[in-house]
């Protein structure tokens, strides 16, 4: 199947209906087409995989399409939706626009304005993550460090769409054969459908100054990433220090930089923010899964990455979290030439012909 293909996700009780706009859309549209009979599966679904366009309909066993859809929008801000119903009311479609959706189509439904929809929807979505699209540099000193740390938020950002790539600095010899390292680490990002930039700095002996910074500046010039995930300061291991040290020195043109709490992590470890990975704890899984040489190591166990994540989600309102202490999160919200003046409002900013601190 053909990344290119617009995919669209139906979600239709009705199985002849959802067996004619999956024909119409594969046929006459060439886009890849999952059907559901749920919200629930659709929800299922969403999280799984990545849609352009969600067809749903309004009257559905259980809960409605139109409740489906602050779930849907919360899951994939640029995933458009279109809402289908044979029964079209004033109600509906005010709740359909109330819940932000982009088209609103009556049946019977009529295949080639159905089409035409459907592309305009999936070439808004693709045009929408185009231009939002994050390209993200997750370093490591070791194989295994950065899966640890961050590995259901690297699987969120690939659900995203985003760019990825994990830099790991030594063969981890100290844990294992080195080729054998790497080898695993070319199959955890694989998992993810990141890129794997693999150097071979001495094990436990990493130095910032001895040609670490340059190393990592030469992936930031490459990537040019707008946001970074790496080691902290408050780690017992010498080798997370010398990368967070090193990171900062190098990547300090980047926009976003955080920290990951590893293993070897302090208490000190005061985590700010709360990744959302709800739905990606499995990919981390099978991600840890593929360091077959560290598998006896108490922190690869599943039930101790899922307690992990489940604790963490006390300070967010996710199920499942992935702790960051923030480094560096700037942001641009407007670029000088777009920002007008604004009008004054009752007389504040504006000459109201009193004189500053004048009194009574």
């Amino acid at each position: 199947m053909s990344e290119d293909k617009y995919r669209v996700l139906v979600l239709e009780d009705d199985r002849d209906t959802a067996e004619f706009l999956r024909i119409t859309l594969e046929r006459y549209g060439k886009m890849s087409v999952d059907s559901v009979e749920s919200v629930d599966e659709a929800v299922a679904a969403l999280r799984r995989q990545r849609y352009d366009v969600l067809v749903s309909d309004i009257q559905l066993p259980g809960r409605s399409g139109l409740d489906l859809l602050p779930e849907a929008r919360a899951i994939d801000p640029a995933m458009r939706v279109m809402i289908v119903t044979a029964y079209p009311t004033v109600d509906h479609a005010i709740s359909a626009l109330r819940e932000s959706a982009d088209d609103f189509l009556v049946k019977p439904v009529v295949t080639e304005e159905l089409v035409r929809r459907a592309t305009r929807l999936a070439q808004q979505a693709r045009a929408l993550r185009s231009a939002t699209r994050q390209r993200v540099l997750a370093v490591g000193a070791h194989p295994d460090d950065v899966e640890i740390g961050v590995g259901a938020t690297l699987a969120a950002h690939a659900a995203a769409g985003d760019q990825i790539v994990t830099l790991v600095l030594s063969g981890g010899a100290v844990g294992g054969e080195t080729s054998a390292r790497r080898s695993e680490a070319a199959a955890a990002a694989a998992v993810v459908g990141a890129r794997l930039v693999h150097l071979d700095f001495p094990d436990t002996r990493l130095d910032p100054a001895a040609g670490m910074i340059t190393a990592i500046e030469d992936v930031v010039r490459d990537v040019s990433p707008t946001r970074i995930y790496t080691h902290g300061i408050h780690d017992r291991h010498q080798d997370h220090r010398a990368v967070h040290e090193a990171v900062q020195i190098a990547a300090r043109a980047v926009p976003g930089l955080w920290c990951f709490q590893s293993p070897s992590s302090t208490v000190e470890f005061a985590p700010n923010r709360f990744v959302d990975v709800d739905g990606f704890v499995d990919t981390k899984l099978e991600m840890l899964a593929a360091f077959a040489s560290q598998s006896h190591r108490e922190y690869m166990q599943p039930d101790v990455v899922r307690a992990t994540a489940r604790y963490w989600s006390r300070f967010s309102p996710a199920r499942d979290a992935e702790p960051l202490e923030t480094v560096r999160a700037s942001e641009t919200l407007a670029h000088p030439d777009a920002v007008h003046a604004a009008p004054a409002v009752d007389g504040q900013g504006a000459d109201s012909g009193h004189g500053v601190g004048g009194g009574r």
